[in-house]
């Protein structure tokens, strides 16, 4: 196959993707901002990532439709050491030492076949920041190393600073600190229950916890880091971070026209609930979602359910089929659907920028994933925090205590209870209370917007990114041919 010679002298990125959707998404994003920069773009998903993505797609060439106006993005899957067939949801732990030990062995075959055979040749590996590889695999085969970061900068700064945590006696130590953690540069004061809970946990040796020590060693022989945030979200953090490292905040990383994707990233079938929406009176639907990784406890969601049938608002609620795990399929207690009627409506899963945008949903009740966050803030629509898992207490602070456009389901220190599910569901659907929040939040959107503009902070960081890149590959002699 012949190529022109402008394909033969474009940028070509390789990008993987951590396989977890939270991830993938914004990783498919970057692919297409990049490919609509004149960059080609290799996008590398798993088998299983790609299996079960076809399965609830019923397609298997992801980008084509891209293809087909003029993007050059290509895909390719490879293993991640397990069988297709494994239960990744189920057996965690399994999959994430599979990850540890055996998925660079996969990468490292399939990039030096493409460093042979491709054309535009390589110029570099963009891989998320949580993979333990990419700085050996980059050097060895003679390719700068993009870390993309798709959390906020302070989850990565704290990550960043663990030896700083360790030092001072606030992680991995028997006496553990529990006072405010003051001298994280860049970062004000913040309390040990708001880090990240990989932070919180006593135990540091399970595999999560390795994973994380040693992603966070591998980045700082990153040659650029890209970060699905804004400038001025986080001024004070991502210029701290920018004194130690190359550090771009390019975000949010959405969707062209913040609509459903072209590009199908959806591990599970979609449901289609505008309809129902349609019937339900402006701003009167909570929206309810705990993302599509952690799992939660069946007697939370249990008081949870408790409290939104008191609550008697109406609602969209996504259980996923492993909510609570694989293996239990009706998670809900006895009698809730029957109960609900017709005000509420309980699906596996949907397309959540469609939902987030309808003018009847009023509030989300989220776990606190940054996708999440940053969808909520574009629609509009105020919070109610239910972390879960990993950076959600960290994106938790953000949302309600610095930047107010949202508030906690119950005390993060104390009990889940089905009275306290009530009342805050109710708060946050009470006309008053829901304008002071989306007050705040046009403010943090108007943020994210000028970021987006012409001459913002995120589209000339990316400028900026690409330029530096550039530069780096052509002082090394070019591309690897």
């Amino acid at each position: 196959m012949g190529y022109s010679s402008e394909t033969q002298q474009r940028p070509h990125a390789l990008l993987f993707a951590y396989p977890l959707q939270g991830h993938v998404i914004p990783t498919v994003h970057l692919a297409i901002n990049l490919a609509s920069r004149g960059f080609t773009v290799t996008f590398v998903n798993t088998h299983s990532i790609h299996h079960q993505t076809s399965k609830a797609s019923t397609s298997h060439d992801f980008f084509a439709a891209l293809r087909q106006k003029g993007l050059d993005i290509r895909y390719t899957t490879i293993s991640d050491g397990l069988p297709l067939q494994h239960d990744r949801s189920l057996n965690h732990d399994q999959f994430m030492e599979s990850l540890f030990h055996v998925f660079s062995a996969h990468v490292e075959e399939l990039v030096g076949k493409l460093v042979k055979q491709v054309v535009p040749p390589l110029t570099c590996l963009i891989a998320d920041t949580f993979f333990v590889w990419p700085s050996v695999v980059a050097k060895k085969f003679g390719l700068p190393y993009v870390s993309f970061w798709t959390e906020p900068a302070l989850v990565f700064s704290l990550y960043y600073h663990m030896h700083l945590l360790k030092m001072n006696g606030h992680l991995a130590s028997h006496d553990k600190r529990e006072d405010f953690i003051e001298y994280i540069p860049g970062v004000k004061a913040i309390h040990p229950k708001d880090m990240m809970s990989y932070l919180q946990d006593k135990d540091t040796s399970t595999v999560v916890h390795r994973i994380i020590s040693k992603a966070f060693n591998d980045v700082r022989a990153a040659d650029f880091v890209l970060c699905n945030t804004v400038q001025d979200l986080e001024p004070h953090t991502i210029a701290a971070l920018q004194a130690q490292t190359r550090f771009y905040a390019i975000g949010p990383i959405f969707p062209l026209g913040f609509t459903k994707s072209t590009v199908p990233t959806s591990l599970w079938s979609e449901s289609d609930c505008t309809h129902w929406l349609h019937s339900k009176p402006h701003a009167s639907v909570l929206y309810i979602s705990f993302g599509s990784y952690a799992h939660i406890a069946k007697q939370h969601l249990a008081e949870i359910a408790h409290g939104i049938l008191l609550s008697k608002v109406n609602f969209v609620w996504v259980i996923r089929p492993d909510i609570v795990s694989s293996e239990d399929q009706h998670p809900l207690p006895d009698g809730f659907e029957e109960a609900v009627g017709e005000r509420g409506m309980i699906i596996p899963w949907c397309t959540q920028i469609e939902v987030l945008t309808h003018p009847a949903i009023g509030g989300f009740l989220t776990h606190c994933g940054w996708n999440s966050i940053l969808e909520s803030i574009w629609s509009h629509i105020p919070l109610l925090c239910f972390p879960l898992l990993t950076d959600q207490f960290t994106n938790r602070k953000l949302v309600v205590d610095d930047w107010k456009i949202g508030f906690n389901l119950c005390d993060p220190s104390g009990p889940i209870t089905r009275g306290k599910v009530s009342e805050n569901v109710s708060r946050l659907m009470d006309g008053r209370s829901s304008e002071e929040l989306k007050t705040a939040i046009r403010e943090v959107k108007k943020i994210l917007e000028d970021a987006l503009t012409t001459n913002g902070s995120s589209e000339k960081n990316m400028e900026c990114f690409i330029n530096d890149l550039k530069a780096l590959v052509y002082e090394s002699g070019g591309p690897r041919a």
